[in-house]
């Protein structure tokens, strides 16, 4: 009779057969993916905000109806080279799938978030191309491109996430629980999504900016106060407004889970949401005051970026398993953890953990 393997023996496999793909170079592969998407978002930026949005037509995925633009004029290259960026973006999320099932076990954490960032590439090509070819690009007011523009951020600051809680899971990061978080679960997805609506109203604001500029303050407030301003212009009084309100819930946010999670990692996550938040506001009153020219804007884009980033990865760390279990149970012994090869797996050393040998679900 056939004699079938036991689970310690499958164990020992797993820790003595080599990683397919090695977890820090899948984590540092996947912090670069992020940080390379985040210039091409400011280079997005760029694009509307030079109005080089229809440099290439209304022709999508070519380029003026050509593979490679010939004799192209600068706005075809601004636009020509955000499409080649976010070309290449694509396929560096595609390798991050593909590492992801190569180099980490089913129900791995990093699993699904690469899964999400391939779903929100995807659906972030898509709504670039629709704006491309229903042309709410260039000088284009319609209304309607405000929803685009809207939903196109709303896609950008999800594939952020996804990508940023990749990179974190891959560096080991806790897996998430959201079940039994009670208030401070509560306030966090408050502030994710007060700056989701912020984030919204703020490229909606640029856009306004970048289609009806101003030579002074006065002119501007003229304007944003005429009863035949449109919408775009009159975000920018509640834009303002907004912001103020979520940052203060983002504040309170990082404050309670400081208080009810009181760990290195979130203490150093919540003073980085704090101090980003507050840079925020200096940048957002200068690009204000100066009328909001073209550098600020990008700088804005990016600080916003990066405020969204520390705040996802703030909510992963304080609502993780290991910080919900060590504000529930008090000082705790310290985590001993193995890590088991390519499975990604890790051994639970804590009181009432699964004894050494067992694999733990991941």
């Amino acid at each position: 009779m056939r004699r079938m393997p036991d689970a310690a023996g499958t164990a020992a496999q797993l820790v003595a057969e080599p990683p397919i793909v090695s977890p820090a170079r899948y984590a540092t592969y996947a912090w670069g993916v992020l940080c390379f998407n985040l210039l091409v978002i400011v280079w997005g930026a760029f694009v509307r905000a030079s109005g080089s949005g229809a440099g290439c037509g209304n022709h999508w995925p070519l380029c003026n109806g050509e593979v490679v633009p010939r004799a192209p004029a600068l706005q075809t290259l601004i636009e020509f080279g955000h499409r080649l960026t976010s070309g290449l973006a694509l396929l560096l999320v595609v390798g991050l799938v593909l590492g992801a099932w190569r180099g980490f076990p089913r129900r791995h954490p990093v699993r699904l978030g690469a899964a999400l960032s391939g779903c929100f590439i995807l659906s972030e090509a898509l709504i670039g191309a629709g704006l491309v070819l229903l042309e709410y690009v260039a000088d284009d007011q319609r209304t309607a491109r405000g929803w685009w523009v809207g939903a196109h951020l709303l896609n950008t600051f999800l594939l952020v996430a996804a990508l940023a809680l990749t990179a974190w899971w891959a560096s080991g990061g806790a897996r998430l629980r959201l079940r039994a978080q009670g208030g401070t679960g509560a306030i966090l997805l408050a502030a994710l999504a007060g700056v989701l609506v912020l984030g919204v109203s703020g490229a909606i604001t640029a856009l306004g900016d970048t289609l009806f500029p101003v030579a002074t303050l006065a002119e501007g407030k003229a304007l944003t106060f005429s009863p035949t301003a449109h919408a775009f212009v009159r975000l920018r009084i509640w834009h303002p407004t907004l912001a103020v309100a979520v940052g203060a819930l983002v504040v309170l946010a990082a404050a309670t889970a400081v208080r009810r999670r009181p760990l290195p990692g979130v203490r150093r996550l919540a003073a980085a949401v704090v101090a980003l938040w507050l840079a925020q506001l200096v940048l957002g009153l200068t690009n204000v005051y100066l009328l909001a020219p073209m550098p600020l804007q990008l700088a804005h884009l990016l600080l916003s970026d990066l405020i969204w980033i520390a705040l996802v990865l703030l909510s992963a760390s304080a609502l993780a398993n290991e910080a919900a279990g060590s504000s529930e149970c008090g000082a705790s012994a310290p985590l001993l953890s193995t890590r088991r090869g390519s499975a990604g797996l890790e051994t639970d050393r804590r009181p009432g953990a699964d004894a050494p040998g067992s694999p733990q679900r991941g």
